[in-house]
């Protein structure tokens, strides 16, 4: 008896310590679960503060793009400002050409303007392309009016350099007779406004052969008799050059349209006043009207 209540005895306590550890075991298992639930949790945790930093990185990048955008409205506001206090000056220099800066020109821009002086034709020759500004609508070419005036001057500085009896004028251009005729009556300068007497510069057999030093002409092309012979006797030259003109043999270019009266009439002007002066001459300056107008009666010499 005492043998088999020591084995029940032995059995139950083997029972109870098989529990106690089973007990343990699971308790050690939960505690690893409760482990991983909490690292799972804080991985959740983890994204939840992720997903929050980025929220936050957008809502900073919104504010500053916020912050630019009024930025921008106000640079706007200033520039728009600008716009309407310089607005003549710019439309006078997509006209023109001329920059922003002042600048005292022989006359007044609108009496450039208004003689034609800065159109050309639709033609532009590589020769003149430096002197252009841009194209009109219609595909017209416009002289760069602020350097037509510094060109003038530069021709005045020229010119003066030689005495009227040095050099000659040559127009076969009917729109330039009035403005050739009024500038060589004016300074006693020898005009040739109808045609030029071929061969009056080269042949030492013609009755009115004669010399001199430089040509003064209105067109390349049309004149280019007087030109060649110019070139022929290495005489200098000197020419109102349109777009459409080529500058071979020419020493001085004066750029500007050849084809108006009006044109014409003020470049003429400008020269017969700019040479008095430069050379002080004792000579009174006709007026611009004598060199524009009543163009159409007037009679070339024969």
């Amino acid at each position: 008896m005492p043998k088999k209540k020591t084995t029940l005895d032995n059995v139950t306590e083997e029972i109870s310590e098989a529990a106690t550890e089973i007990k343990e075991k699971i308790e050690s298992a939960g505690e690893v679960l409760a482990e991983v639930a909490d690292e799972l949790t804080g991985d959740d945790s983890h994204e939840k503060r992720a997903a929050k930093k980025k929220e936050s990185e957008v809502t900073v990048d919104s504010d500053t793009r916020k912050a630019k955008i009024e930025a921008l409205k106000a640079k706007a506001k200033v520039l728009e400002g600008k716009v309407k206090e310089s607005g003549a000056k710019e439309i006078k220099e997509k006209v023109t050409g001329e920059k922003e800066e002042k600048k005292e020109m022989l006359v007044p821009i609108e009496d450039y303007l208004k003689s034609s002086i800065h159109l050309g034709t639709r033609v532009i020759t590589p020769d003149m392309r430096p002197y252009v500004y841009r194209r009109r609508a219609d595909g017209l070419a416009v002289f760069n009016t602020s350097l037509l005036d510094d060109k003038m001057r530069e021709a005045i500085e020229y010119l003066a350099k030689f005495a009227p009896e040095d050099f000659i004028m040559v127009c076969k251009r009917e729109a330039g007779w009035k403005a050739v005729q009024k500038f060589a009556e004016t300074l006693g300068v020898r005009a040739f406004t109808k045609k030029y007497p071929s061969g009056v510069l080269t042949n030492t057999n013609l009755e009115n052969f004669f010399e001199t030093e430089m040509i003064f002409i209105c067109d390349p092309w049309l004149d280019k008799n007087a030109l060649a012979d110019a070139n022929r006797i290495q005489l200098k030259v000197m020419s109102v050059c349109d777009t459409n003109n080529f500058t071979a043999g020419i020493d001085f270019v004066l750029p500007g349209n050849n084809k108006s009266w009006k044109s014409l009439g003020m470049i003429f002007y400008l020269l017969t006043k700019g040479y008095i002066e430069k050379r002080k001459l004792d000579i009174a300056i006709p007026p611009i009207q004598n060199f524009v107008e009543g163009w159409d009666v007037l009679q070339p010499p024969a």
